[in-house]
């Protein structure tokens, strides 16, 4: 089902050198209790297939308010661990909305531009 409301975040984590299978580990960690969160529709941790070092998790949530609470619960502390710790290279921390067919014709679309199929 179509929830026009629904609010989705993506985290993408590079380990510090000969760390990835340790982050991998600690990531983990975030699965079950994020999974269970209020409003969360999908949640998982993905390891790049290419670069073993490169790790993402990504959730779907039913609103921004059921994304924001989660982002309020102790369990992410981890990230900021994380980072003190050096496990990770970098991480990239991105929230993005809903944006149907209609809107996004509506907004960006351009006369000139090959629609697919």
């Amino acid at each position: 089902m179509h929830n026009p409301s629904a609010v989705s975040h993506l985290v993408t984590l590079r380990a510090s050198a000969g760390n990835g299978a340790r982050l991998g580990a600690r990531l983990s960690t975030l699965i079950a209790p994020s999974s269970r969160a209020g409003g969360c529709l999908h949640f998982s941790l993905q390891q790049s297939m290419t670069e073993k070092d490169v790790w993402a998790i990504s959730g779907l949530w039913a609103d921004a308010s059921a994304m924001n609470d989660w982002f309020a619960t102790p369990e992410l502390s981890l990230f900021s661990e994380l980072v003190t710790e050096r496990l990770v290279r970098s991480l990239d921390f991105q929230t993005f909305a809903h944006v149907s067919a209609y809107q996004a014709e509506a907004a960006y679309g351009l006369p000139d531009v090959r629609k697919a199929g």
